[in-house]
């Protein structure tokens, strides 16, 4: 199926709406659901359709994102034609850095044409999903388009990063445009759909583009402004419509770009969810990766012989819980929370260690921090204002090796 296919992720966001947990790090590579990174998603779902020729074009603060996918992602072999490559701003079209996502595939496009792919499939490296790509190329080459564009019937109502696209009958796209569709109930029965940012293109018929629309004074270096509306005009751009029956990952249909500090924790806070709206437990479509040795998680009683507690939380390898207790949170690796402390609705990211009676809610804590005995956040808005970023939710950030 994917043979004669090359896979462009797309990985170099700041994620501007994301600071502080971007301030350090790419978009992609932000901490996730208790051990992954945002990445593990996108690569996870080529890993299981079969897609065995990866570029992962990076740019903004790259260092861990290239570790991760070092450490976690060396799983395909080159002697057989496999892999996953880094490809950072290579100065081969100029001198500057990739100013848009069209820009970026046509700063690398002699690596598009030395593959010999039929085929290219764009991904972003920062949204939240579980999709088999396998039923989109297998419709791509049905209709014998120049692009499919995956899309939503019922997206969340933030979710038109990429634009809503108009279908026909025939699910040919009939037009491209940047509002949102406010009722998502209406938008399946009149044809439209919000298009997630996953791309089929004809190698051949993108090459061309690329190459034709670059030099325009006119042109954001984008996809959907620059790229999208021509394969729109020659009327062979299709919609393929997300979350169907076929493929071998249950159709959950549930897609989320984080592209917020709100919309990332509520993305982390659906996972606690009784029955979650991604199912994680699917055997046969684990999301792959990188774990250290960590030792396994545990409950221990504390200094003054309370028992540790966690309750409707994600406790991961290494935390311990030693006399506190975790309350419809996530905890990643070696978090350590102490006596008579209340860890409620909060993310605490790895080797966070909180003191003694410290109070938490609606928190996210970056690596690394160390909570100070008897402290409160996320009770007073006004005083936390003070010295952390807080969302228009009211969630709390401390930044990565924050000193209190």
């Amino acid at each position: 199926m994917f043979k004669q296919t090359i896979t462009v992720v797309l990985a170099g966001s700041t994620g501007r709406h994301l600071p502080p947990l971007t301030a350090e790090r790419a978009k992609a590579a932000v901490p996730f659901g208790g051990k992954y990174r945002v990445i593990d998603f996108a690569l996870t779902n080529c890993l299981h359709s079969g897609i065995r020729r990866i570029l992962v074009l990076t740019q903004y603060k790259s260092h861990s994102l290239q570790k991760h996918i070092r450490d976690g992602w060396s799983v395909f072999n080159p002697e057989m034609g496999e892999y996953i490559t880094t490809v950072p701003p290579q100065m081969r079209t100029g001198e500057g850095w990739y100013t848009g996502t069209a820009d970026a595939l046509y700063q690398n496009r002699y690596l598009l044409e030395r593959s010999g792919a039929e085929h290219v499939m764009v991904l972003s490296g920062d949204h939240i999903y579980r999709m088999d790509y396998a039923p989109m190329m297998a419709f791509h080459k049905q209709h014998g388009g120049d692009v499919t564009i995956a899309g939503m019937a019922h997206a969340p109502a933030d979710a038109a990063t990429y634009g809503v696209i108009s279908i026909d009958e025939q699910q040919r796209i009939t037009a491209l445009s940047d509002a949102q569709v406010s009722d998502t109930a209406a938008a399946s029965t009149s044809n439209q759909l919000t298009s997630m940012g996953i791309y089929i293109f004809s190698i051949e018929k993108l090459l061309q583009i690329l190459k034709a629309t670059h030099h325009s004074d006119q042109t954001e270096h984008s996809f959907v402004h620059d790229i999208i509306p021509t394969f729109i005009d020659s009327g062979k751009a299709h919609g393929y419509i997300f979350g169907g029956p076929s493929g071998r990952v249950t159709p959950d249909r549930y897609w989320r770009d984080i592209d917020t500090i709100d919309a990332y924790y509520q993305a982390n806070m659906d996972l606690l969810d009784k029955t979650p709206p991604m199912n994680l437990y699917q055997e046969d479509w684990p999301v792959r990766t990188y774990s250290g040795q960590h030792p396994p998680a545990r409950t221990v009683p504390g200094e003054y012989g309370d028992e540790g507690i966690a309750i409707n939380s994600i406790i991961s390898n290494g935390a311990v819980i030693a006399g506190g207790s975790s309350q419809h949170s996530i905890l990643f690796n070696d978090v350590f929370v102490d006596d008579e402390s209340m860890i409620q609705d909060s993310l605490l990211f790895n080797g966070v260690r909180v003191g003694k009676r410290v109070q938490l809610r609606n928190c996210i804590i970056d690596k690394e921090v160390e909570i100070p005995d008897g402290m409160e956040i996320g009770f007073d808005r006004a005083v936390d204002e003070k010295r952390f970023a807080v969302s228009p939710n009211g969630i709390v950030v401390i930044p990565k090796y924050y000193t209190f």
